[in-house]
């Protein structure tokens, strides 16, 4: 059995990411457009069929404004816990009902033979979610959205072989930016966003507690770019004395194409 784990686009502007095997696939989040989430999904070699649901984090716009019609073209049913579900009623157009289906925040559930673990995170939202991915004894893992990396999110990505990590933005960058002083202040707080910096310390502890290959994404377009999040990431790790491509892979997700696709 081949997994596979794929951003499709990571970002401010949209994110939606693919985990699957050879039987089944799952989207989290659909923030881009249906063309642009079908059209990836086939350049990976993904067929529209093999696809049983959307997981959603949470209800901010930029990962749920194409949830609704993602489920209608595919007839596929869309997973969130109880406080996200009432956060975006009324917003995501008519949804079969048989197509609603409810997860409780920490709490494991099945869909085909991939057992999935939503966990708590610190962000801004009703009750903000990531999730691991368990496929026998493979596991993914996938937290954005962090206003810091806490102690659940560590526990919850411990033993990971993969995880997608946010890396939003760059202190300085967003300090001295246009952004006005309350939006600056929200990414900079605990419920806000996860800087370079805090992701380089993240990714030390991830490597150290097993985890193999990480990928940096949800990066600001404002105030971060690919090469400067890699770069403070990498010299972080460094300085632990932990070498990239020797000790883990470092990868990070574009904006608004698919990223490295992963396969264990």
């Amino acid at each position: 059995m081949t997994v596979k784990f794929c951003s499709i686009a990571s970002g401010s502007s949209g994110n939606c990411v693919y985990v699957g095997d050879d039987k089944s696939g799952l989207l989290i989040d659909a923030g881009v457009s249906c063309k642009n989430i079908l059209e990836n999904l086939k350049n990976i070699g993904v067929c529209n069929s093999s696809i049983k649901a959307i997981l959603l984090t949470h209800e901010h716009s930029d990962h749920m404004k194409s949830i609704g019609a993602m489920s209608r073209k595919l007839n596929i049913p869309i997973y969130a816990n109880p406080s996200t579900w009432e956060s975006i009623e009324g917003s995501i157009g008519k949804v079969k009902s048989e197509n609603i289906r409810v997860f409780q925040t920490g709490k494991d559930f099945f869909i085909e033979d991939i057992c999935i673990s939503p966990f708590s995170i610190p962000h801004d939202a009703a009750d903000p979610v990531g999730f691991t991915f368990n496929f026998g004894t493979k596991k993914i893992g996938l937290a954005t959205d962090l206003g810091y990396f806490s102690d659940n999110v560590k526990d919850a990505l411990k033993g990971s072989e993969v995880v997608m990590l946010e890396a939003n933005h760059d202190i300085e960058m967003l300090k001295m930016g246009s952004y006005p002083y309350f939006l600056k202040r929200r990414i900079l707080g605990e419920h806000g966003h996860l800087s370079n910096e805090a992701s380089g310390h993240a990714v030390c502890e991830l490597v150290n507690l097993g985890v193999q290959q990480i990928l940096l994404g949800h990066l600001s377009k404002e105030n971060n770019f690919p090469e400067l999040a890699y770069e403070t990431v990498k010299g972080i790790m460094e300085e632990k004395g932990i070498m990239v491509k020797k000790d883990v892979t470092l990868d990070v997700a574009p904006r608004n194409s698919i990223s490295k696709v992963f396969s264990l």
